[in-house]
């Protein structure tokens, strides 16, 4: 008998599976469809011997203390600053906008100073209903056209004009000339992979791990208590109210004969080409090899779910969906798809992290409490929920 039947070995479900195993000494098993642990962080060595992130660049970042003193159990570190490049009218800028991408894309020699005025009187004021509002009030039309809407078009099959202003909220836009994407506390990468810290995090005698199997297989078959849930909760319930709409994404790899092919790790093309963006992923890892790997980012409709699309309508049919799941007995709904929302990775620890302080009795379980508990471990200003200009998940 297994005290937690824990669905999805990524970020949410082997937090839970780790303390519940180790603190709580309770007896788990954790299954997942794919034939790996590490759900979308997960990364692998390809056939030319790269590391490789399969399901698209994965950066850590966070301003939560309690987060990386937790994972720090199960890796050491690699310091790293993650710097995003735009292709905008035959230039590659820094991304977010900052005072050289305003001077090398108009060939000014504006100081800080005169860039804030600049934005000022490019800006068009307005209220606030869109994504498209968001940015127009902040840095005009031409910018937005340049860097955002086009962009936004691919990423999400829609025009800006249709999305939640969420989307776009806190993309930040500098008048300095600091060009990293992130500005938390904490920034740096598992030093021997996303994968390994993983592996660490499973290895305990209460955790049993199957693989390539979809729960609903043995959820009668093998007896256990309670679940943790971390799949699309609209799966869960058998999209009896309707199917929660989610945009994907398709890899494509490539192998170079060359030890470094982009500047930066990645590079964004908002106007050109079908996908939106290239990563080259030994500026995320650091690895020393004779041969690169990138990879070219393709959105779609179909797939593996990523991205919860937000508009209203959506939102509303998740609340409908939470109502049921709020009142199911003996199954705990954690992570990015049983909550309908895009977290960053630090997010998904937290979230973890107070669910099993709930389970323990540690924790009110409302929801002010998981709002604070979250609030250290945010993504500090950049596309959220999902990718709008782009950088990492």
């Amino acid at each position: 008998m297994f005290d937690y039947l824990v669905v999805g070995a990524g970020f949410a479900g082997s937090v839970l599976a780790e303390r519940l195993a180790r603190i709580a000494d309770k007896k788990v098993l954790i299954v997942d469809r794919r034939n790996h642990i590490g759900g979308n962080a997960y990364d692998c060595y390809d056939d030319a011997g790269v590391l490789i992130h399969k399901y698209g660049p994965h950066i850590f970042h966070t301003n939560s203390t309690e987060v990386i003193e937790y994972l720090s159990q199960f890796t050491a570190w690699r310091q790293y600053q993650h710097r995003v490049r735009a292709s905008v009218d035959g230039q590659v800028v820094p991304l977010p906008i900052n005072l050289d991408t305003i001077n090398q894309l108009y060939g000014t020699s504006l100081t800080s100073f005169e860039l804030e005025d600049f934005f000022a009187r490019v800006a068009e004021p307005r209220e606030i209903r869109t994504s498209e509002d968001v940015v127009v009030s902040k840095v005009g039309r031409e910018l937005y056209e340049k860097f955002f809407r086009n962009y936004t078009r691919k990423q999400w099959g829609l025009d800006p004009s249709e999305l939640d202003p969420t989307v776009t909220a806190r993309v930040p836009t500098r008048t300095s000339r600091d060009d990293r994407y992130f500005t938390d506390k904490y920034q740096q990468m598992p030093l021997h992979g996303f994968t390994r810290m993983f592996e660490r995090m499973l290895d305990h005698r209460n955790i049993k791990i199957l693989l390539n199997c979809d729960w609903r297989e043995v959820a009668n078959v093998i007896p256990h208590k309670e679940v943790i849930y971390t799949g699309a909760v609209d799966e869960y319930f058998d999209c009896r109210l309707g199917k929660l709409p989610y945009r994907s994404l398709e890899f494509r790899f490539e192998t170079l004969n060359t030890a470094r092919h982009q500047p930066v790790a990645v590079i964004n093309y908002p106007n050109d080409y079908a996908y939106t963006r290239v990563t080259e992923f030994k500026h995320l890892t650091g690895q020393e090899h004779d041969k690169t790997t990138l990879v070219y980012e393709y959105p779609q409709a179909d797939g593996d779910p990523y991205y919860p699309v937000p508009r209203p309508e959506n939102a509303e049919l998740y609340k409908r969906y939470k109502a049921l799941a709020d009142t199911t007995p003996g199954v705990h709904f954690v992570g990015r798809l049983a909550t309908y929302k895009y977290y960053n990775m630090d997010q998904v620890v937290a979230q973890a992290l107070a669910t099993f302080e709930r389970i323990q009795g540690t924790r009110a379980a409302n929801p002010a409490s998981e709002a604070i508990h979250l609030n250290g471990a945010h993504r500090n200003g950049v596309h959220a929920p999902a990718e709008t200009v782009a950088g990492a998940r």
